[in-house]
């Protein structure tokens, strides 16, 4: 699958009629899990790439340069369409044109830039929005910089729990007016606000997190929300699973005694190890 047709299948997803939960992906191998599952497309967030990659928290140290290395290492070892959190684009409108450029370079299906001042501001405690006229700069940037048309950009802002509701559906709205392809609201409370959102707007939505009220899929698909992100649980899943396994061996407990180890089927699956051997027998000459 070439990353075009990847862009196609996360274009048909915002064109359809429904509403999917993406698997959170993070590198070569959770991305070939969530491919094997059977999800329909991959979210690398923002928060797991600066833990996956850096081990810090997500306050914005993650570099473009790390960010779409390891978008380009998940890009080799899965055909699954990922939607890259892009953040702020690394900088100004001209920064932005670079992320694009990089990511799709990396074979991103998708990306989102958002409207969040990063890094945070000196002195500023509170979660802080660059200007609208600012944020639409940035979003004419991204698509300027495009190559492939069938690269999704995704204009994305979290004014409804940092300003207010009435500036998130101004935001959404001269961000749609720009040509990005769908819209990212985030911190949305309550039904009644992702309807006036949905209302004042015509581009598919994709959903960051939400309370348990708004998890019915075919309420959310009603709204024209067409992806529905549900945390990062795998990355902490992982995390639990070697820090219990490396607290087992130091305190002297047998590795053949653990519990909840992958198979050395599922591991093989996971490392296509039929395809490599197949390879081997072909092009090196060696028995499978």
């Amino acid at each position: 699958m070439t990353f075009q047709k990847r862009r196609v299948a996360l274009r048909s997803i915002l064109s359809g009629s429904t509403c999917i939960r993406p698997g959170s992906v993070y590198d070569a191998i959770s991305i070939r899990i969530a491919e094997d599952l059977g999800f329909e497309v991959g979210m690398f967030g923002g928060s797991v790439a600066s833990l996956a990659v850096l081990g810090d928290p997500d306050v914005a140290l993650i570099t473009l340069t790390e960010l779409a290395e390891q978008m380009r290492r998940m890009s080799r070892a899965a055909a699954l369409p990922v939607l890259v959190d892009a953040d702020h684009g690394y900088g100004n409108a001209l920064n932005v044109r670079r992320t694009v450029e990089e990511l799709e370079i990396a074979g991103a299906a998708g990306l989102t830039i958002e409207d969040t001042l990063l890094p945070q501001a000196f002195g500023q405690t509170a979660t802080q929005l660059i200007p609208l006229s600012e944020g639409v700069g940035k979003m004419k940037a991204a698509l300027d910089a495009r190559d492939d048309p069938e690269l999704v950009i995704i204009g994305r802002t979290g004014a409804a729990s940092i300003t207010s509701l009435d500036d998130a559906i101004a935001r959404a709205k001269a961000y749609e007016a720009t040509g990005v392809d769908a819209l990212f609201v985030t911190g949305i409370k309550a039904r009644s606000e992702l309807e006036a959102i949905a209302r004042a707007t015509t581009l598919p939505i994709v959903l960051g997190g939400a309370p348990e009220e708004m998890s019915d899929l075919g309420y959310l698909a009603s709204q024209r929300v067409r992806i529905a992100l549900q945390g990062h649980a795998p990355i902490a899943a992982a995390t639990q699973a070697v820090y219990e396994t490396l607290k087992a061996l130091g305190e002297g407990q047998s590795p053949k005694s653990l519990k909840g180890l992958a198979s050395s089927e599922l591991t093989g699956r996971v490392m296509r190890d039929a395809d490599v051997k197949a390879r081997s027998a072909e092009f090196l000459g060696l028995k499978k």
